[in-house]
């Protein structure tokens, strides 16, 4: 089977720090590799994979500012759509622009949906129900007008990170500094809990850094900047608990799965897809608000991290997350 990966041009596939549909798209293609298949990921000219790699550009345009997103994205989607009846299938890792070809090339393209940045885009997928096969990454991100294929989780390289049976004392914030993802409530958690907390990830949201994360740093609330894949094992190994007090429905997150992969239980904000990925009372703990988030630091002695592990060893590995691929890639040639 002849498999071509489409993944976004932001950033390198697989990303240095940021950059999680970056990360799914290469987690896929290297376990699709590892499993014999002829595997072309298109993706920028840096990136690294053990199958084929085909680019329009060296770098991506957020690592890049030269370059225009837009262009570089239309160039880099009709690369893959121009050359589409070399491949058996398509796996679409790039949001709904893609779905303009669907109608057009005899190709099957599977489009994973890594979340709806507004509802105002559902018209584009509602209207390629019929030429393409969807599949969410949560039950939680779905839209009851479009249909399904199958849920698969997104799956973590299980090598790169090392299971910590013994923490130290610091609870860990670990994502873009932004409203959305809670990074001014993990402070808040981290103060009223008496704790030490490090904050590690990208700035994505300038004046939101400034004047509501950057007045906070002291010596027990710290910013370290965004973490790449030997900084990120080592503090989410390390961590007490990860906090996660997301202000929207997030899809999925990363993190969350990353964390408990290493035995580090996660408090999060009960929203969107997080009673999928945490076992209440078992890996973690789902939250209200600020003050039961302090609560449930609290009794994280009664979390047993090999259970944490062990979960996510189960549900979030990328050797499952790939076999379910390749099952679906089966169910649709055939």
């Amino acid at each position: 089977m002849k498999v071509a990966i489409l993944s976004p041009v932001a950033w390198r596939t697989p990303p240095r720090h940021y950059g999680p549909w970056e990360q799914i798209a290469s987690n896929i293609a290297e376990g699709l590799v590892k499993k014999g298949l002829d595997v072309t990921l298109f993706a920028t000219g840096d990136s690294i994979t053990a199958g084929n790699l085909d680019a329009i550009c060296e770098k991506g345009y957020e690592e890049d500012r030269t370059q225009d997103a837009k262009v570089l994205e239309c160039l880099h989607i009709s690369n893959l759509m121009e050359k589409a009846s070399s491949f058996d299938i398509i796996h679409n890792n790039f949001d709904f622009l893609p779905l303009t070809y669907s109608a057009l090339i005899k190709t099957p393209i599977i489009t994973t949906i890594h979340g709806f940045s507004s509802q105002k885009i559902i018209p584009i997928y509602k209207k390629y129900n019929a030429s393409t096969h969807y599949v969410s990454i949560s039950n939680a991100d779905r839209s009851s007008e479009l249909e399904y294929l199958a849920t698969v989780y997104n799956g973590i390289n299980v090598d790169e990170f090392e299971f910590n049976p013994a923490p130290q004392y610091y609870l860990l914030y670990f994502g873009r500094i932004h409203h959305d993802k809670g990074t001014a409530e993990a402070i808040d958690i981290a103060k009223k809990s008496g704790r030490k907390l490090i904050i590690a990830g990208i700035i994505q949201d300038e004046s939101y850094y400034k004047e509501k994360i950057e007045p906070l740093l002291d010596e027990q609330i710290v910013y370290v900047g965004h973490a790449g894949p030997e900084k990120r094992k080592d503090l989410l190994g390390k961590a007490l608990a990860l906090l996660h007090p997301i202000n929207f429905n997030e899809p999925f997150g990363l993190s969350v799965a990353e964390a408990m992969l290493c035995g580090t239980p996660v408090i999060a904000f009960n929203k969107g897809a997080m009673p999928e990925l945490i076992l209440h009372d078992k890996t973690g703990f789902l939250v209200g608000n600020v003050n039961e988030a302090v609560d449930a630091v609290n009794e994280l002695s009664s979390i047993n991290r090999n259970d944490c592990h062990q979960w996510a060893l189960s549900q979030f590995s990328s050797d499952k997350m790939v076999s379910d691929y390749l099952q679906l890639y089966y169910q649709i040639l055939t």
